[in-house]
């Protein structure tokens, strides 16, 4: 088996590229400073030369409120960039497992989001990833669309954006106070554990959309002081909500996913969010820099 993942050097890339390995699959990991998606030519020219049998695609603009000032680009990234993506994939008869978000929901809902579910993303970064979801399905017969929420990673004390448990950790480190609101609810989603259940749904699912969201919905304010009680810290830490706290982009207030399609396809759910953090602060001190790929 031969795959390449596209971000590889984004926390979940890294634990997808790592997880293919241990199953003994040939890798090749492309990382954002190696390979500019935007660029249907160049993605085309490694996809055709490696001929992979499953191609990941973990690569995102996913700068939320800056979105609201640069949709063009946010939409060249995560929406026409999927096409050259999926069409390349379509060339040579592989598996497109394409990653998208909870984002592309309006929040409203109060219970877990299927995939029957109509979209209807409050956003600029939303509308470009549900233009992803589009592209990767119409263009790859093979095509697996996977939304997640709140990916947290090792890899993420490396790359710009991080995650939400660095930036707590940080502020923390720092003495620096944390405003967190608590009117707004993630399901935290560990990288390890979705790069796991991405490479089981390519060998046990057929191609479709599918959730694979943290196994707890929580407010972030609540996930806050979750990570401050696992890495036994003392921080300022205090609620705040949506209309003391306002952001360019307007976000799901509930956007928690049912993996109950995917887990009839006998994928494992989720572990406990407590164990997963568990497991995150003990290997992040371990986890190297991602290399650049190729």
């Amino acid at each position: 088996m031969r795959a390449v993942v596209l971000g590889a050097g984004g926390q979940l890339g890294s634990e997808l590229t790592a997880e293919l390995e241990r199953r003994g699959v040939s890798v090749l990991a492309a990382s954002r400073r190696s390979l500019d998606i935007t660029i249907p030519e160049a993605v085309e020219a490694l996809i055709s030369r490696h001929r992979p049998d499953w191609v990941f695609n973990t690569a995102a603009y996913n700068q939320v409120d800056l979105a609201e000032r640069e949709p063009e680009k946010a939409m060249r990234v995560n929406g026409l960039a999927v096409r050259g993506v999926a069409v390349a994939c379509q060339k040579i008869g592989a598996a497109l497992l394409h990653y998208s978000t909870d984002h592309v929901f309006d929040g409203l809902k109060q219970e877990p989001y299927t995939e029957a579910d109509p979209p209807a993303p409050p956003s600029a970064y939303g509308v470009s990833k549900l233009a992803g979801e589009h592209f990767a399905r119409a263009y790859a017969e093979r095509a697996y669309v996977v939304r997640v929420a709140g990916v947290f990673g090792p890899a993420g004390r490396y790359t710009n954006r991080g995650n939400f448990v660095e930036l707590v950790l940080h502020k923390a480190a720092a003495g620096e106070p944390l405003r967190v609101v608590e009117d707004y609810f993630a399901t935290p989603t560990p990288a390890a554990a979705l790069a796991v259940r991405s490479i089981d749904l390519l060998e046990k699912a057929p191609p479709e959309l599918y959730h694979l969201g943290g196994d707890k919905s929580l407010s972030w304010y609540e996930w806050g002081c979750r990570i401050l009680r696992a890495a036994g810290l003392e921080a300022d830490i205090q609620p705040t909500n949506h209309r003391e706290y306002v952001t360019a982009a307007r976000r799901p207030r509930f956007a928690s996913l049912s993996n109950a399609r995917a887990e009839s396809c006998g994928i494992a759910a989720m572990p406990q969010l407590d164990d997963a953090l568990r497991d995150y602060l003990e290997r992040r001190e371990q986890a190297p820099a991602p290399d650049a790929g190729v």
